[in-house]
C-alpha cells in the first residue's frame, strides 16, 4: 500500500501501489500501524476518502477533531497531518488515491475544501458507488485484467462525484481565493504580507481579502496568519524542535517576535503549547476544538 518514513515525529506515508487507487476497510486499517494504540500522527502524499457505514469514532486532522458516525464522509488531502483517534467500532470504506487520479474539477477535491460532512439526501448512492469500487478493486487484485486501472479510475470518478455532490457548495468567484490559498501554501514562510501575494498574483489586496472572506469566512491576513500558526503547531506538537528552530522554519528571524506572534493568535506561549500538545489527553477534546460533522 504505502511506504513509511519518519520525519520530525510524524510518520510520512508515500503511495507505492500500482494503479493509483486502493480500497480498504476500517477493519483492515485497524490492523495497520495507523490503527494502533496510541495512534500515530501521520502525513500522506495521497488522498484518503473515508465513507463511514456504521459505528462511531473520531479522527483528528490538523488539530481539528471530526466525529465519525454513519453517513460521515471524511476527505484527508495530501499533506494533512492526521491521526485516527478512535476507530475500534467504526466500519466502512476507505479509498486511497494519488493526486493525479483526481479528475479535474471534481467537486470537493480542492486542496482547501471541507474535511468532513454528512451525506444528506441520497446516501445510498454514495455507499453503492463505494461498494462498486471496492468490488472491482478486489477483483483486480484476484484476477488482474488489462483494463482494471481504467475501470478503477472511472469508478473513483463516480464516487468522487457522488461524495462531492453531498459536500457544502463552494462560494461563487472562488478563483482568486484558490490562487491565493495555493500561493500561501507555497510561500507562507517567505512572506506574511497580503500585499506581497497580491503583487505576485495580479490581484489587489482588497480583492484577495473579499475573496478570502467569502470563501473562508476570514480576512486574507487572518487566513495567512492561521496557516503560519498551523505549521508552528505541527512542529511544536509533533517534533522535538526548539522554539527558535520553529521560528526559523516559519519565517521569523527573531524567536521573540515569533513567540509574540504565536501567543497573540493562540493565547499560549509556544513552549506551553508544545507541553500541552505532547501530554496524552484522557478526556474528550474541548467543544471549541471539535468539528461538527456536516460543517466545512
Amino acid at each position: 500500500m504505502v511506504k513509511n518514513g519518519q520525519r520530525d515525529g510524524i510518520r510520512s506515508l508515500r503511495y507505492a501501489a500500482d494503479g493509483g487507487v486502493e480500497v480498504i476497510t476500517f477493519l483492515q486499517l485497524r490492523a495497520m500501524p495507523a490503527g494502533s494504540a496510541p495512534p500515530p500522527v501521520q502525513r500522506a502524499d495521497f488522498h484518503v476518502l473515508a465513507i463511514v457505514g456504521s459505528g462511531q469514532g473520531t479522527v483528528t486532522v490538523d488539530f481539528v477533531h471530526h466525529r465519525l458516525e454513519p453517513g460521515t464522509i471524511v476527505w484527508i488531502r495530501p499533506g494533512n497531518v492526521h491521526r485516527w483517534d478512535d476507530i475500534a467500532r467504526v466500519d466502512g470504506t476507505l479509498v486511497l488515491f494519488r493526486p493525479e487520479a483526481v479528475p479535474h474539477g471534481s467537486p470537493g477535491a480542492e486542496p482547501f475544501g471541507p474535511v468532513s460532512w454528512r451525506q444528506p439526501g441520497r446516501p445510498a448512492l454514495v455507499r453503492l458507488a463505494a461498494d462498486h469500487l471496492r468490488r472491482e478493486y478486489d477483483a483486480s487484485r484476484t484476477r488482474p485484467m488489462p483494463g482494471s486501472t481504467a475501470i478503477l479510475r472511472a469508478l473513483l470518478e463516480v464516487l468522487l462525484l457522488r461524495a462531492g455532490d453531498c459536500a457544502p457548495p463552494p462560494p461563487a468567484g472562488r478563483e482568486a481565493f484558490t490562487a491565493y490559498a495555493a500561493a500561501v501554501e507555497a510561500h507562507f514562510a517567505e512572506s506574511r504580507e497580503v500585499a506581497w501575494y497580491a503583487r505576485r498574483l495580479g490581484y489587489s489586496p482588497r480583492t484577495l481579502s473579499r475573496a478570502t472572506r467569502d470563501a473562508a469566512g476570514r480576512s486574507a491576513k487572518r487566513f495567512l496568519d492561521d496557516r503560519v500558526v498551523l505549521e508552528a503547531k505541527r512542529l511544536l506538537a509533533h517534533t522535538g524542535v526548539t522554539v527558535a528552530e520553529c521560528a526559523r522554519r516559519t519565517g521569523f528571524d527573531d524567536p521573540a517576535n515569533f513567540s509574540k506572534f504565536f501567543r497573540t493568535r493562540t493565547g499560549l506561549a509556544p513552549g506551553a503549547f508544545a507541553s500541552r500538545a505532547r501530554t496524552p489527553a484522557t478526556d474528550a477534546p474541548p467543544a471549541a476544538e471539535r468539528s461538527a460533522t456536516g460543517s466545512a
